[in-house]
C-alpha cells in the first residue's frame, strides 16, 4: 500500500488556512477550559491532583489575605463564573439579599457554617455578609466541595477551610480552624449534619454561653439535636430546618428527584430503562428517587420501618419488600433513610456481579462500608467517586462516593430549589439573632409564615398569581387574609 503524501500548510488554499487556525484556536481554548474550569468544579473529576494537602501550602489572596485553606487561589476566576450562575436561578435568596442590605439584620452576628460548599451555597454565604454578618466557612463533607468555588470565596475574603478529597483528619482540622479563631468567636451556628456543633460541644464548650442559636439543615443534625435536647445537654435554642415545610417538600424531593439520576449517569453510565432498583425508605428523599428512576424505565422497589410511608408507596403503585428478599436480583441499591446500617455486609455478599450502591441519606453510616475492608477483599479505583469491590471469588459491586451522600459528591444540583433552603436558612439565623429570650434551649419549628414567605418569594419566576381571599371569605376560615392559611399540624 503506498502511502499517502503528508500535507503542509503551504498546500492548503487561504480558507483552508483560516479554517485550521479558527479550530486550533477553538481546540486551545476548550483545552484550557476543560483542564481549568471542568477539572476544578465539576463533580466527576478527580479529587487525587496531587499528594500535597492544601494545609501544608502557603496562599495568599489578591488582598493579601491568607485566612482561608482551599486547593488552589488561583481557579477563583472560574468559580466567580460559577456562582455568578446560580444567582441567576435563586430567586428567592436574591431577593432577601435585596430587601435586606439595607437593613443590616445580621450586623454583629459571628456565623460558624459546616455545609455542603458549592456555587449554590457560595450564594447564601455572600447573602449573609451582606446582611451584615461575619461568617467563617467549612464543608460538612469530604467529597463535595466545589474546589473552584471555595477558591472564588477565599478570593472574596471569607475565610474558608474546604477542598473536594479532605482526609477524616483534614475535615476535622479545617472544621476547628472555622470554630476556634484569634479574636473571633461564633455567635450562631449553621449546620448540615451537626459536625459543627458537636466539635464546638467537646472542644470548645465555653463558646455556647456566646451562642444565640443553632440552625440544622439535615436529618442526621436534627436526630442529634433532639437527643440533646432530650438528655438537657441542648443549652442554647435551635431551629430545626430539615421539617420546615418549604425545606422538604421542595428543596428534599426535588432535589432528591433531579440528582439521583444525574448522579447515576454520570459515574457510571448505565441506561435505565428495564433495570431493577431498590430504594431504602420513602421519605421526601426516598420518594424523589422512586419517581425519578421509574420515570426512566426502571422497576421500583420500597424498603420502609413505618407503615404510613409504606402505605403511600404501595398507593403510588411500588412494590414494598424487605431488602433481603431482592437483594440478590436488582441492579441498583439505593440508600435514603438516615439510618444506621441498612445496607449490612450480609447484603452486599449476596449481591449480584456489577450491582451499583449508593446512598442518598447524609449519614455515612448508612451503608456498612467498614466491612468491607478486611484482607480477602480488593479495592479497585475505578474513577473519581467510582470503587469496584470484588471478592475473592471475582464477584464485584460498584460502589459510588465511598457511601458519602451521593449526588453532592457525584452530580449537581438545581440552584432554583436550593434557593427555598436557603431562604429558609437565612431567615431561620435571623429570627435567633433578633429575638433574644423568645425561645428556649429547645429546638424549634420556623413559623409557617415564614414558611409562606420563602414560597412567596419564589412565586414570580413562575408568573405565578395568587388568588386573594375576600373579607367574607376570610371570616368563613377565620383566617387572615395575609395568612398564614395552614395550622401548624397541616400536613402538606
Amino acid at each position: 500500500m503506498s502511502k499517502m503524501p503528508e500535507t503542509t500548510m503551504a498546500d492548503l488554499s487561504l480558507a483552508d488556512k483560516t479554517a485550521v487556525r479558527k479550530s486550533s484556536v477553538i481546540a486551545r481554548r476548550f483545552s484550557d477550559v476543560s483542564t481549568c474550569s471542568f477539572s476544578s468544579a465539576c463533580f466527576t473529576g478527580t479529587s487525587e491532583e496531587d499528594d500535597v494537602s492544601p494545609k501544608d501550602v502557603k496562599q495568599v489572596n489578591t488582598r493579601g489575605s491568607n485566612d482561608f485553606c482551599v486547593k488552589n487561589i488561583g481557579k477563583a476566576g472560574f468559580g466567580r463564573r460559577e456562582i455568578a450562575i446560580a444567582e441567576q436561578e435563586m430567586p428567592g435568596i436574591m431577593a432577601l439579599r435585596k430587601r435586606a442590605a439595607d437593613d443590616k439584620p445580621l450586623l454583629n452576628a459571628k456565623i460558624v457554617g459546616c455545609t455542603h460548599i458549592n456555587a449554590q451555597t457560595a450564594v447564601l454565604i455572600e447573602t449573609l455578609m451582606q446582611m451584615g454578618a461575619s461568617i467563617r466557612w467549612a464543608s460538612c463533607n469530604i467529597f463535595s466541595t466545589q474546589n473552584a468555588v471555595a477558591a472564588a470565596l477565599a478570593e472574596a475574603g471569607v475565610p474558608i477551610f474546604a477542598w473536594r478529597g479532605e482526609t477524616e483528619e483534614e475535615f476535622w482540622w479545617c472544621l476547628d480552624k472555622c470554630i476556634h479563631s484569634e479574636g473571633w468567636q461564633p455567635n450562631l451556628i449553621l449546620d448540615d449534619g451537626g459536625d459543627a456543633t458537636h466539635l464546638m460541644l467537646k472542644k470548645y464548650p465555653e463558646y455556647f454561653k456566646s451562642i444565640k442559636g443553632i440552625v440544622e439543615e439535615s436529618l442526621t443534625g436534627v436526630h442529634r439535636l433532639y437527643q440533646m435536647s432530650k438528655a438537657g445537654k441542648l443549652t442554647v435554642p435551635a431551629i430545626n430546618v430539615n421539617d420546615s415545610v418549604t425545606k422538604n417538600k421542595f428543596d428534599t424531593y426535588y432535589t432528591a428527584r433531579d440528582s439521583i439520576l444525574d448522579s447515576l449517569k454520570r459515574t457510571t453510565d448505565i441506561m435505565f430503562g428495564g433495570k431493577q432498583v431498590v430504594v431504602c425508605g420513602y421519605g421526601d428523599v426516598g420518594k424523589g428517587c422512586a419517581e425519578a428512576l421509574r420515570g426512566q424505565g426502571c422497576i421500583v422497589y420500597i424498603t420502609e420501618v413505618d407503615p404510613i410511608c409504606a402505605l403511600q408507596a404501595a398507593m403510588n403503585g411500588f412494590r414494598v419488600v424487605r431488602l433481603a428478599e431482592v437483594i440478590r436480583t436488582v441492579d441498583v441499591v439505593v440508600s435514603a433513610t438516615g439510618n444506621k446500617h441498612v445496607v449490612t455486609r450480609d447484603h452486599m455478599n449476596r449481591m449480584k456481579n456489577g450491582c451499583i450502591l449508593c446512598n442518598m441519606g447524609h449519614a455515612i453510616s448508612e451503608i456498612d462500608v467498614s466491612s468491607l475492608h478486611t484482607p480477602e477483599m480488593t479495592w479497585q479505583h475505578v474513577r473519581s467517586q467510582v470503587d469496584h469491590i470484588i471478592w475473592p471469588d471475582g464477584k464485584m459491586i460498584i460502589l459510588l462516593a465511598e457511601g458519602r451522600l451521593v449526588n453532592l459528591s457525584c452530580s449537581t444540583v438545581s440552584s432554583f430549589v436550593v434557593s427555598v433552603a436557603s431562604s429558609t436558612q437565612a431567615l431561620a439565623l435571623i429570627e435567633l439573632f433578633s429575638s433574644p429570650g423568645r425561645y428556649k434551649s429547645d429546638v424549634y419549628l420556623l413559623p409557617k409564615k415564614m414558611d409562606e414567605y420563602v414560597a412567596g418569594l419564589h412565586l414570580s419566576s413562575f408568573d405565578a398569581k395568587l388568588t386573594e381571599l375576600t373579607t367574607a371569605q376570610s371570616k368563613f376560615l377565620g383566617l387572615n387574609k395575609a395568612g398564614p392559611f395552614k395550622a401548624n399540624y397541616y400536613r402538606y
